[in-house]
């Protein structure tokens, strides 16, 4: 692996920025640096613009003094989507004047943050990951996301992952175990062989890699073993809704009930308190209890090293850490009549809960069907979090969607190479990229909906914030610990009271009457939530930064058929006029943003009406044939009457 993640060298394209002078109160190196496009490439694309500019100017004052008379209608509806057009093309060129690169440096934080003698002072990491069925989101998917997440290479004790089921189902509680089980042998292979990718499907999906480890001799026994194991974990996960059904049926033939109630059953012979197969009252998607269950507890900040090989165990990982981070299964409380919010409902509550179990000041969201491609990602994402120039004001950072399994052709545009190595990539040089929803690090102060380090007042009073965060008292003193950056977790310890509190800040009724959903959290009641909590962020003055590393910190699935990629696209683009049309208008962001910051999400809001002025001119010719009248003045008509 080398020590920076990106070539950080001058290339055809990118030139390094030289960096501002060091803060007078730090002697630390700055943990990132900043490439710019090279000016015989950036001024003459400028230039080109200029030139774009003034020839759709002279188009429109063309258009407006030759207009036709004979079709004064026809000529007003083209002048408008003309208009419209060379409207939307100028909001997109404008954030697109300065495109930054920024590259992590993985040299210096490790230099900064961890020492020869094992002590690591890298701020704890909570990583959160969604799902809410298991038919339409695999659960083969979800358990190779967990299992990627416990095997990253950052400090065991540092990182805790969380997946919140918001379907409540049994079969998602019990993957979680087998994984717990699996992952005793998967992250100690990880580590003592240096693999990479660390989900077990897409590394084994691949015939041949470069082994980059310092153990060859053993690796191969090693790889075999392990590719063994995993095809039965596998067999496990595939059977897990038919064990858990024979199981429920037989607990039920012996607890028959007169009202023929059939429940689901759990392994120790209670009953599961969430979603059952067959639904009853109480126990049926949108009706079930909260339940937040601790599968692997916070370890210890000491390695412990495994055992050398044996009859009984064949792997060698005696020089090996076999500590595994902390994992919680959660799923929030559902009831008629509430509006649960679906995905940004689920990050709010893990969010609370989070802050009860591990507080760590930074975390990280996935969705299930991604998985981290490039172990170093945290480490990658920390660098921009903790520079000592710009750390202190960055938000989140916000990684490129990459994708597996898309066809050669990408038929369907899943890679949105121009949006991604794009758009980005030009926000960069502005106050940011957008939050886009997955492979996100985010810190837990911009969140709680606090102001940046230069807007926030000394001493926050968070006795007096019942009204906004909720009637919490330990969630709200939980606050300024998660803010802190140096904060180690420390080991949990589930008392009947925690308990308690974390059922509550579960329950429906808990954001009545606060902020969240609104100033605190993840935004409610819109379709692209995901970019309207990251404006909310940026209205605030926050800034954040886009990292695109080689190999892709995270990957994903994307849709593979032309419905799946439609009906995305059509909920985009519904969400973005619901932001047009809403309190979230970039119009109406104060002065903290960035003016062309403030263009770019205009762009990103108005985008879709585009699409009504290209089917207008899809039809304008059918109107010539109707009419029998041209909606633009008859190019030469003098010369074409003489010469006929």
């Amino acid at each position: 692996m080398p020590n920076r993640i990106n070539d950080a060298k001058e290339s055809d394209v990118w030139v390094a920025v030289k960096e501002g002078d060091m803060p007078a109160d730090s002697s630390r190196p700055l943990l990132f640096r900043t490439m710019k496009v090279k000016g015989s490439i950036l001024h003459p694309y400028r230039l080109l613009i200029l030139l774009r500019l003034i020839a759709i100017v002279a188009f429109f004052i063309w258009r407006i003094r030759r207009r036709n008379h004979d079709g004064v209608w026809l000529w007003a509806m083209s002048m408008v989507g003309d208009v419209w057009f060379g409207f939307s093309w100028f909001l997109n060129q404008l954030p697109k004047l300065n495109p930054i690169k920024r590259v992590p440096d993985l040299t210096a934080i490790r230099d900064q943050y961890e020492s020869t003698t094992g002590e690591c002072r890298l701020p704890g990491i909570d990583v959160f990951v969604t799902t809410i069925d298991p038919v339409d989101e695999p659960i083969l998917y979800t358990v190779n996301s967990i299992l990627s997440i416990l095997a990253t290479d950052y400090p065991v004790e540092k990182h805790a992952c969380y997946l919140s089921d918001d379907g409540g189902t049994l079969v998602h509680y019990e993957a979680m175990f087998e994984v717990a089980s699996f992952a005793k042998l998967w992250v100690p292979f990880c580590r003592k062989h240096s693999v990479e990718p660390r989900a077990p499907e897409s590394y084994f999906g691949v015939k041949r890699r470069v082994y980059t480890g310092s153990m060859q001799e053993e690796f191969m026994s090693d790889h075999r073993r392990v590719r063994r194991e995993y095809q039965e974990f596998k067999v496990r996960i595939d059977s897990l809704f038919n064990t858990i059904y024979q199981r429920s049926e037989a607990y039920n033939r012996k607890n028959t009930k007169e009202d023929g109630v059939k429940a689901t059953w759990m392994a120790d012979g209670t009953q599961w308190p969430g979603t059952w197969i067959e639904q009853a009252e109480s126990h049926r998607k949108g009706q079930h209890a909260g339940i937040v269950k601790v599968i692997l507890n916070q370890p210890s900040h000491k390695p412990q090293p495994g055992s050398a090989a044996s009859i009984d165990n064949p792997f060698n990982f005696r020089n090996v850490d076999m500590r595994l981070p902390m994992l919680v299964y959660l799923s929030r409380e559902k009831r008629p009549g509430y509006n649960h919010q679906k995905k940004a409902g689920a990050m709010n509550a893990m969010l609370r809960v989070s802050a009860l179990l591990s507080n760590a000041p930074f975390l990280i969201n996935f969705d299930c069907d991604h998985y981290i491609n490039n172990s170093q990602a945290f480490r990658a994402s920390m660098c921009f979090m903790l520079d000592p120039c710009d750390g202190q004001n960055t938000a989140f950072v916000q990684f490129p969607q990459r994708f597996d399994d898309i066809d050669p052709t990408d038929r369907y545009a899943n890679h949105n190479r121009v949006f991604f190595d794009g758009t980005m990539l030009s926000l960069n040089g502005l106050q940011g990229p957008s939050y886009l929803g997955t492979g996100t690090m985010f810190r837990r102060a911009a969140l709680y909906g606090m102001d940046p380090p230069q807007w926030r007042v000394d001493n926050i009073n968070v006795a007096d914030k019942a009204k906004q965060y909720g009637r919490s008292t330990l969630f709200i003193h939980s606050m300024l610990d998660g803010v802190n950056q140096e904060r180690s977790l420390t080991p949990v310890f589930l008392e009947e009271s925690v308990s308690n509190e974390l059922t509550t800040l579960m329950t429906c009724a808990y954001e009545d009457g606060t902020s969240w959903g609104r100033d605190v959290g993840w935004v409610y009641n819109i379709a692209t939530e995901d970019v309207v909590t990251g404006f909310r962020i940026h209205r605030q003055g926050w800034r954040s930064i886009y990292c695109s590393i080689e190999a892709a910190a995270f990957r994903g699935t994307a849709p593979i058929n032309l419905t799946e990629r439609l009906l995305q696209v059509l909920r985009w683009s519904g969400g973005s006029l619901e932001m047009f049309f809403s309190h979230s208008n970039a119009c109406l962001a104060g002065p903290r943003m960035h003016p062309l910051q403030r263009i770019a999400y205009l762009n990103m809001s108005t985008y879709p009406i585009v699409t009504i002025f290209i089917l207008a001119y899809n039809l304008f010719p059918v109107m010539w044939l109707i009419s029998e009248q041209f909606y633009i003045q008859r190019p030469f008509s003098s010369y074409i009457s003489c010469t006929s």
